[in-house]
């Protein structure tokens, strides 16, 4: 991640929009929410807010990470979906591109994390003090010095993922973070939220959105 923060200005892409939700497409290089400075106030619930005011944050993607996340419009849709991610009802599924060729299929891998106090936003695996952090993971296909794979987060740790994925000795590409050498060279990080399904705070139907991956 470079110290300069240089933000896509690529316009809102709502995915579904109603009188309690609200979905969009989050660009890679755009904070979630406002960083500690008036440099980092540009962010995407900034954004959504001056077109939407009613708009709520439900939860956050990680300033490099792309993908489809959820808004409330409403306090009781807040609260509802907050309560849906918190007993982890949420069924999240991401895209990954990560270095070298995973040898087997598909795994899971279980390491409880916590921040790396002296190097954060950096965490690290803990398994005295780490909370929790369970991933599925399966291979889509084998590419020339990657394996290009779905992820399956049963928990919601920060940096979860990347984590996950550098431990099994396979980064993700791109990743300013967890990359070393080569694994660093991509364009951005190669990590898209691909799929949501929620409740619907108004009559509680499961419903999956969906935003195409960009890489």
């Amino acid at each position: 991640m470079s110290d300069e923060y240089l933000p896509p200005d690529d316009p809102l892409v709502i995915v579904h929009q109603d009188h309690e939700l609200l979905l969009v497409d989050k660009p890679a290089g755009l904070l979630s929410v406002p960083g500690k400075g008036e440099h980092l106030a540009d962010c995407l619930i900034a954004r959504i807010q001056a077109v939407f005011p009613d708009a709520l944050l439900v939860h956050r993607l990680d300033r490099d990470t792309s993908g489809i996340m959820v808004f409330a419009m409403t306090p009781h849709a807040q609260r509802h979906l907050g309560l849906q991610f918190e007993k982890r009802q949420v069924k999240k599924v991401y895209v990954a591109r990560v270095w070298g060729h995973v040898p087997e299929r598909e795994g899971i891998v279980d390491l409880p994390l916590i921040v790396d106090w002296p190097n954060r936003p950096k965490q690290h695996v803990d398994f005295e003090n780490g909370k929790p952090a369970i991933t599925n993971w399966k291979v889509l296909k084998y590419e020339d010095d990657a394996t290009r794979m779905r992820l399956f987060p049963q928990t919601g740790r920060s940096h979860q993922l990347r984590v996950h994925m550098k431990e099994i000795g396979h980064s993700i590409l791109g990743d300013p973070f967890y990359a070393e050498g080569e694994a660093r060279n991509a364009p951005r990080l190669m990590l898209h939220a691909e799929s949501l399904r929620v409740r619907h705070p108004d009559g509680g139907k499961g419903l999956t959105f969906k935003a195409k991956c960009p890489f």
